[in-house]
């Protein structure tokens, strides 16, 4: 039958134009040590059903699909005598080298696809008669052999988590191709299973529920007097898992330290929480937190009108076995929990920080089941860029970080900041409001994401785990936010949250926690039929939000939704009951009460302990043989350190037109800023600072020296473009390894002490935060022993600033030559976790850098009086690579020089007694200035009581000279230092 052919339409590049997808192919095969130099065909293209004939695909083609300068159509018929072979990543027969390969790369089915999705959705717009759509990518190789083949296509094209190989030729029966499951109630025989037997349950079914919770779903059980259903045992798993609850965080945790034993009941709220409840007791009515902790964003006033959002979401699992997904959707779901925030913020701009293996690391050392570094540095930076660019939400701050221990478990943190009348920023459902979804519709894609995020992965986690791949549409989040905002301004619902983790059981069972609600499961909008009412209810599909809708506010509410093109529908309604009640085709497949399953959980009962590692001295003769320019460009080059222009240029930091400060300044915009500034009222000169902090080295060394300063870093990076110290709120995002050892868990406590006592010290409270924890990656090497490798403990903090007035802000290059630059901040004898010990193979020496945030918020009080006095004409924070670094950037930056002076440096209790420690101390809470010598004497007025030392002049030649009194220490060309900090990942 006609309507029943499948026609494969391939966008084949036209004369004269080349592939993008070839160069891709050839560089992601350099990239891999293979040899480039063979011959490959590559394009993409679409398989359609329900068209009649020929001629029909012809014009859909050239109306729709190819872009009719660069490409053509090829058109065929799809032949039916097979059905395609599920596949993985380079299967089929090994042809000879000079034979032609022909793969075809789709995705599996149920993954999403959302072009296939907007391919199909326009075609029935334009009147073509598509029954379905599906994407596939075409390869042909000639001169490359089998067993590079095989690598390629597994290390770079394909990914076998949510794409299948086809070789040959594609031959297919229907593009339907997700299994339907018949209808049938699960129940879960728990009450009489044994302690083995309940920890396989969990294990088997990826609830990753401890043994003591499954004791206590059993004892609650066996007093209901039955056993639970299969939705009923999911739900619980989702709303207890280490994603959804932190319950390691807000467990009971006795901590011993050199100083004794404390006893916390809720380590995180007698912590960081006690924190911001202490700092907001000191304001009283000056109080500007307005809702913190409770809500899926941290809120704080901006001004008369506004209040600004922000939030840092971990998206690492995810990004572990499909980078560009779990990228993309981990900025997807930052952007929703903005849109979900009291009745609906909009998102201003977004901030991404990753932490990756070095991309340069051989594919031969690293261990089976992971991707190559740079496959997943360049996927997640595709990704994050792809929904940020297409929402139309700027990404305008960030940071990158390298380390070999990454290698298992990249780290992906995806920030956005939003802001909502004040007259909306809190909400509440009430009994018998609607439950209804809209946005996107739900599939497989995303089952058990949540529990998934609480386990380590290992060696076979990228075919194990596909379920728990997410993939993302960002143009229907923006039709979702566009249309919520209207309905927001309209009161039109009582309450909204996004659908994240957990799917709608989280949303629905966070939502009706002091309610209760009845769900109609086969309500639920589905991608395609075949879904269990459990898959329903916990499937992780993106672009969905849930709403409490008045039932006479539904009629205008669903008629705004359907004017946007977007799809609304109630699945249920919130009953004042105390019960979540779960219903498919009229039966109950699962109920639940809400006390039990928000407040049921066990405590975490664990035991952490920290016992400080031998401090190994630095040798002041080693130290003063080592070249200290030479050691200048090598930290420069370090991929922690080089220029991310490479990343940054793939954003778009301008859309919405309220940047003020860009992530890359100085008269070639290619110096890196501080924190970005942006206007998020474009009629208002009052602005907000987006900065972060993080140094994993340190955390080697000292878990509470590493929070201390990351704490320290991320509002030094703020003061330095003009946020006001007194109105910071800051986030903490722990990721650590596996908790359930005592000393791992003690360094994550140290951590979290230290940022209690930081906080409290700069009276910056926390307004939000994030952990994933279990960050380790398990294998079995050749020789067969099973080895495991943990991230080093990694603390991000980011900071939301506000400064009152963007005229006054200042950025790091400098501006003239004849300038005094001015020291701020004492530097010590703490090269400990520094880059110029990691540069010369002395990592894990010196002593960490200790903070003083009492005084370092001093001096960050007077430097903002000298910024709103316009005082400082440029500002820049010393971090890795200490005072060189921070000189050579704003040399490079500003394209001018500098004659240093290193005598009149301000000396801390430990003072350096060489100048390479002088040079590249890591010391914290210091910054340079630019200043007019006209105004030198009155920034010293400002600047009274605090540790100021002028130790140079900007110069019009471009060349950095550094002495120390008479004796000449270095010279640098400022053209050498540019090309050393841009040369590691200026990629194409």
């Amino acid at each position: 039958e006609s309507g029943k052919i499948i026609f494969q339409i391939e966008l084949v590049s036209a004369p004269g134009f080349a592939s993008r997808m070839e160069d891709q192919v050839r560089g992601d095969a350099a990239d891999l040590g293979l040899n480039p130099d063979f011959q490959v065909q590559a394009h993409r293209g679409f398989l359609v059903s329900g068209l009649g004939d020929l001629a029909e695909v012809q014009r859909l083609a050239q109306q729709l699909l190819v872009e009719p300068i660069v490409q053509v159509p090829r058109i065929s018929q799809v032949g039916i005598d097979r059905e395609a072979s599920p596949g993985t990543a380079g299967s089929g027969e090994e042809p000879a080298s000079d034979a032609e390969t022909v793969l075809f790369v789709l995705r599996r089915p149920g993954v999403t696809d959302p072009e296939a999705e907007s391919a199909l959705r326009a075609m029935r717009e334009l009147g073509y008669p598509a029954h379905a759509v599906r994407t596939f990518r075409r390869y042909a190789f000639r001169g490359i052999g089998p067993a590079d083949l095989k690598m390629l296509l597994q290390r770079a094209i394909a990914n076998d988590s949510i794409e299948q190989v086809v070789p040959d030729q594609l031959s297919l029966r229907d593009l339907e191709l997700v299994a339907s499951t018949p209808f049938r109630i699960v129940t879960i025989p728990i009450r009489t299973a044994s302690d083995a037997a309940l920890e396989q349950i969990s294990r088997e079914g990826t609830l990753s529920l401890t043994l003591v919770e499954m004791q206590t779903v059993q004892e609650h059980y066996c007093q209901l007097d039955r056993d639970p259903t299969d939705i009923e045992l999911e739900t619980i798993a989702q709303t207890w898992s280490e994603h959804c609850s932190h319950k390691t965080l807000a467990g009971r945790v006795k901590y011993t330290d050199e100083n004794g034993t404390r006893q916390f009941d809720n380590m995180l709220k007698e912590t960081i929480f006690a924190a911001t409840m202490q700092i907001r007791g000191e304001l009283g009515s000056d109080d500007w937190c307005v809702s913190v902790f409770r809500d899926n964003a941290g809120i704080v006033r901006f001004d008369d009108q506004f209040n600004v959002t922000f939030k840092v979401e971990t998206h690492n699992r995810p990004s572990a076995i499909e980078p560009y997904g779990g990228a993309n959707t981990g900025l997807g779901g930052v952007i929703r929990d903005t849109l979900g925030t009291g009745l609906g913020a909009r998102p201003v701009c977004s901030t991404d920080v990753f932490c990756f293996a070095p991309p340069d690391s051989d594919q031969a050392s690293l261990p089976p089941g992971v991707l190559h570094p740079r496959r997943i540095m360049k996927n997640v930076v595709a990704g994050v860029r792809d929904y940020g660019n297409r929402m139309g939400i700027p990404t305008v701050n960030g940071a990158i970080w390298f380390d070999d221990r990454y290698v298992g478990n990249p780290m992906v943190f995806c920030g956005n900041v939003g802001i909502i009348p004040q007259q909306f920023s809190f909400k509440k459902p009430r009994a018998d409001d609607l439950i209804v979804v809209i946005g996107g519709r739900t599939g497989r894609d995303g089952i058990h994401g949540a529990t998934f995020s609480s386990v380590e992965l290992n060696d076979q986690s990228e075919t194990t785990s596909s379920g728990a791949v997410q993939i993302g549409n960002a143009i229907t989040e923006k039709m979702v936010a566009d249309v919520m905002l209207q309905a927001r301004d309209r009161r039109l619902y009582n309450a909204v949250t996004d659908c994240g983790a957990g799917g709608l059981s989280s949303a629905v069972g966070e939502m009706g926690e002091g309610i209760g609600a009845e769900v109609w499961l086969d309500r639920a909008p589905l991608k395609y039929p075949g879904l269990t009412y459990t898959e329903i209810w916990i499937s992780e599909a993106q672009e969905r939000m849930v709403f409490a809708v008045p039932s006479d506010k539904w009629p205008e509410f669903e008629a705004l939704c359907r004017s946007e093109d977007v799809e609304a529908t109630p699945i249920g309604q919130f009953v004042a009951s105390g019960e979540l009640v779960l219903k498919y085709g009229g039966e109950t497949v699962g109920q639940i009460s809400m006390e039990f399953l928000h407040n049921g959980r066990p405590p975490v009962i664990r035991d952490a302990t920290w016992k400080p590692p031998a401090v190994v001295p630095t040798d002041p003769a080693s130290l003063e043989k080592i070249g200290l320019a030479e050691t200048l460009k090598k930290i420069l080059a370090h991929p922690n350190v080089a220029s991310k222009h490479w990343v940054i240029r793939q954003y778009d930091h301008e859309v919405q037109g309220g940047s003020v400060i860009k992530p890359l300044v100085g008269v070639n915009e290619d110096g890196p800023g501080d924190a970005a500034v942006v206007r998020p009222v474009l009629d208002s000169q009052r602005g907000l600072t987006i900065s972060c902090g993080m140094n994993p080295l340190f955390g080697d060394l000292d878990p509470g020296a590493m929070a201390a300063a990351s704490i320290d870093e991320a509002i030094r990076n703020a003061v330095a473009t003009g946020a006001d110290p007194d109105r910071i709120g800051i986030l903490d995002n722990f990721c650590w390894g596996y908790t359930d050892r005592p000393e791992t868990l003690g360094s994550l406590v140290r951590a979290a002490i230290a940022c209690q006592e930081s906080a409290v010290a700069m009276r910056t409270p926390f307004i939000s935060g994030k952990d994933s924890l279990n960050n380790e990656f398990s294998y079995t090497s050749e020789s067969g022993e099973r080895k495991t490798i943990s991230i080093p403990p990694t603390l991000l903090i980011s900071a939301l600033g506000q400064v009152p007035d963007v005229s006054r802000c200042v950025s790091m290059d400098w501006k003239n030559a004849g300038s005094r630059i001015c020291l701020l901040g004492f530097t010590r004898d703490e090269l400990g976790g520094s880059h110029a010990l990691m540069v010369n193979g002395m990592q894990g020496a010196g002593v960490v850098p200790q903070t003083d945030p009492a005084a370092a918020r001093n001096l960050y009080l007077a430097l903002h009086r000298a910024m709103q006095n316009k005082l400082v004409l440029s500002c820049h924070d010393l971090s890795e690579g200490g005072l060189a670094v921070a000189l050579a950037e704003m040399a490079l930056a500003g394209d001018l020089g500098a004659e240093i002076d290193l005598a009149p440096v301000a000396v801390g209790d430990l003072g350096p007694t060489n100048a390479f420690t002088t040079l590249f101390a890591e010391s914290t809470a210091r910054l340079l200035c630019e200043v007019d010598p006209a105004q030198a004497a009155e920034f010293e007025k400002e600047m009274a009581g605090q540790p100021v030392a002028w130790i140079g002049t900007t110069v019009e030649r471009p060349v950095l000279k550094v002495h120390h009194g008479t004796q000449e220490l270095f010279g640098c060309e400022v053209a050498e230092l540019r090309t050393a900090w841009q040369q590691t990942l200026n990629w194409k």
